[in-house]
């Protein structure tokens, strides 16, 4: 796993891992090279339910017992949570396109995690890849416009190619983006993680796989497979275990249909793995999934808050999690030739809006829950 400046630990990202593999549904656009095409089957329909667990919670402190002769009280003192001082705790989730015949680092799938720490209320936003102009903070970019022109999955290649351009504690591509990602949301970004491809495979993998309600056929004639050329992939209606290929497809395909699409796709895709999952189990018992995460996850989150990560997520209720719909039929301006320019002022306060109250009802929020919304297909 590449360690960033804060300094990493692979079981520190575990415990996220389960949110990260929906933010390694990146494009799904034409790849290098050809393959012959195959059909792939739809994968076996689940026999059992797969009952939801709880997540293990922060370890109480404990006080040494007296001896038989003496009476001794030990005072332990508890070190500061990683909310403390916080009204919210924010995660920046990246899927980069990385892998076989794939030339530079896009981040295709952005996603911000908001969680308020005290209630377990959270917010989650998926960012269009297609946003153009995002804004810079003062002392960062190269162009005169205090923005990034182009769309924002290329700005984290631009922090790789022009790395004096994004100064501060991080390295110049991670400063990019919770730069940019922070001024949409008016928020601050404590931390970020980021995985590739092959990481999302092997993580769902590791899990066996990922229990999804698809509601409609979906079908590609070409998508780029993760290992390099193409093939014709089909996911068919209904109630299914996908492995990591087709999970992978499920959240990645956008042939037929769209980027908002895909959005929702991904969504589906966090709540089946958060719904059926306890994370505490497979931090500690996957070593499959250990290995994935060693070899394909980067991120800053610190070992020495690891227990706190696990309380804050083990306080998340789906039913709670709140989402927008980010399109630009809702949110667009103006644009051209796949660059979108959006109402960010909009954006902003509808995000706090949520942020704030998430029972607040808006037009342009994702449904009454994930199960609900799940049913549904914008294909």
């Amino acid at each position: 796993m590449s360690r960033t400046q804060t300094g990493t630990w692979p079981a520190a990202v575990g415990l996220v891992s389960l949110l990260l593999v929906a933010s390694a549904c990146t494009d799904a656009g034409e790849a290098d090279g050809t393959a012959a095409s195959q059909t792939i089957a739809p994968a076996t329909s689940p026999t059992t339910t797969v009952a939801s667990t709880t997540l293990a919670v922060r370890a109480s402190s404990t006080t040494a017992q007296p001896s038989t002769t003496t009476t001794t009280s030990t005072t332990t003192t508890v070190p500061p949570r990683v909310w403390d001082g916080l009204d919210r705790v924010n995660f920046l989730l990246l899927g980069s396109d990385a892998g076989v015949g794939r030339i530079g680092t896009r981040t295709d799938t952005i996603i911000l995690v908001s969680i308020e720490p005290e209630t377990g209320d959270a917010a989650m936003f998926s960012i269009p890849r297609n946003l153009t102009e995002a804004p810079l903070p003062e002392d960062m970019g190269v162009w005169g416009c205090n923005c990034f022109p182009d769309i924002i999955t290329h700005l984290w290649a631009n922090g790789e190619w022009y790395p004096d351009a994004f100064p501060g504690p991080q390295a110049p591509s991670v400063n990019a983006l919770k730069g940019a990602l922070g001024l949409v949301f008016g928020v601050d970004i404590h931390y970020y993680a980021k995985v590739d491809l092959a990481g999302f495979v092997a993580m769902i993998d590791a899990i066996g796989g990922v229990t999804i309600d698809v509601p409609q056929r979906i079908v590609d004639e070409s998508y780029p497979h993760e290992s390099g050329g193409t093939e014709r992939i089909v996911i068919e209606e209904g109630l299914q275990v996908l492995d990591g290929h087709h999970a992978l497809a499920y959240g990645r395909i956008r042939r037929h249909s769209g980027d908002f699409a895909r959005m929702h796709r991904q969504r589906c895709l966090i709540g089946a793995i958060l719904s059926e999952t306890d994370l505490a189990d497979i931090i500690a018992g996957r070593r499959e999934l250990a290995a994935a995460i060693t070899d394909h996850v980067e991120t800053d989150i610190p070992i020495e808050h690891l227990g706190d990560f696990l309380e804050l997520l083990s306080r998340v209720e789906l039913d709670r999690l709140a989402t927008l719909r980010i399109t630009s039929y809702n949110y667009g301006e103006s644009g051209h030739a796949g660059y979108q320019i959006y109402d960010l002022e909009r954006l902003k306060a509808d995000a706090h809006a949520l942020m704030e109250d998430s029972s607040t009802r808006l037009d342009t929020q994702d449904g009454d829950g994930f199960e609900a919304t799940c049913d549904e297909s914008f294909d």
